[in-house]
This record gives C-alpha cells, structure tokens and sequence, in this order.
C-alpha cells in the first residue's frame, strides 16, 4: 500500500518535483505596481502637483555678538540657563565630593563610606546647580529685556542685568545679602562680557 507523504502529497521514496521559477515576480515587478502619487496620500489633504509645498525654514538673523549662534532671547534662555546649570551641578558635586570625603572617616566601613559622600554630593551638587540656574534664566531675560530698550547689546547690560538678577535672586533675604549677590552676579557677568568681547 501507498504511503503519502502528509507535507508534499508524495509517495514515500519519491523526490520532490522542481520548482517552476519561470512565473515567479522579481523586485521591480512587484514595485513597478506601487503608485507614489501623493494626491492619493488621503482624500482630504487636497494635494496635486500644482499645491504641493516643501518645508521651508525661515533663516533667522544669527546674532554674532555671541560665542554660539543665537536668534534670539530665546535661544540665549536656553544656552545660557542650560550651560550655566550643567556647570554649577558637576561643581557643586565636585563640592560635595571633596566635603563628603573629608567629613566622612578614613576607618569608616566602605558603604558608610560612600553612603556619606553620596550624600554630600547630592545636597551640595543639586543646590548649586538650581540657585545658578534660576539666576541665570533671571539674568537672560533682563538682558534681553534691558537690550530691547536701549537698541543695543554690550557689556553694561550684562553687568546690568547681573546686578539685578543678583538683587532679585537675594530679595528676600535683606539689604546686606542683595547688594552682596548683586555684586557677585555683576562681576560674574561683567568678567564673561570682556571675556566674551576679547574672543570674538
């Protein structure tokens, strides 16, 4: 009796028939059926050939008076509260790093160890880097603000713009505290000015 081969539908011992590949579809085949008309993309968009419009980016005016390419106050906001956030978090971590390191004694176990520098790394680092960055979001928009009034864009406006954002960052604290800050952040920004001037 006949076995047939439940896959192939063959006799048991019989070799498979070849494959007719003479019909078979190629690549350029298969896409040549492929339609990119883009009026078919969907029924409501309204496209055709004639109404079709490419993206189109605007170029802004690149403020050169600036070590990276600024369009504006915006763009100022973010750099600079950005960049001077990132530098006050790994100093003030590196703070942390060295007060935790000292505090904590050389005997101590190693996890009471590094439990004590972790800890004064993440009360010193994130502290600094959030007072610095509500100072320099502060600062951004008193510049920009103090340079749309005056129609122009030097270094008094920064020392400006860092006295009082220094006052501001400190008002609550006193007299004494906001004219100290007041200084700090004027000096700070004054030294970043003439820097800025000298390189560019």
């Amino acid at each position: 009796m006949a076995i047939w081969d439940s896959l192939g539908g063959r006799k048991e011992g019989q070799a498979p028939a070849a494959y007719d590949t003479s019909n078979a579809q190629d690549a350029t085949s298969f896409l040549s059926e492929v339609s990119l008309d883009p009026t078919q993309l969907h029924p409501l968009a309204g496209l055709n050939q004639d109404a079709l419009d490419y993206l189109t980016l605007e170029d802004y005016a690149v403020d050169n008076g600036s070590v990276l390419p600024s369009r504006g106050w915006t763009d100022d906001l973010g750099y600079g509260a950005g960049t001077t956030y990132v530098a006050a978090l790994t100093l003030g971590g590196a703070w942390g790093l060295a007060e935790g390191l000292r505090k904590t004694p050389a005997t101590a176990p190693p996890k009471i160890r590094l439990n004590g520098v972790l800890n004064s790394i993440t009360r010193r680092g994130p502290f600094l880097g959030n007072s610095a960055g509500v100072v320099a979001m502060i600062y951004n928009g008193l510049n920009s603000a103090i340079g749309y009034a005056r129609g122009k864009h030097d270094a008094a406006n920064s020392i400006a713009a860092g006295a009082l954002s220094g006052m501001i960052f400190k008002s609550t604290r006193g007299v004494k505290p906001m004219v100290i800050s007041g200084g700090i952040v004027a000096s700070i920004a004054g030294v970043w000015a003439v820097t800025r001037k000298a390189f560019l």
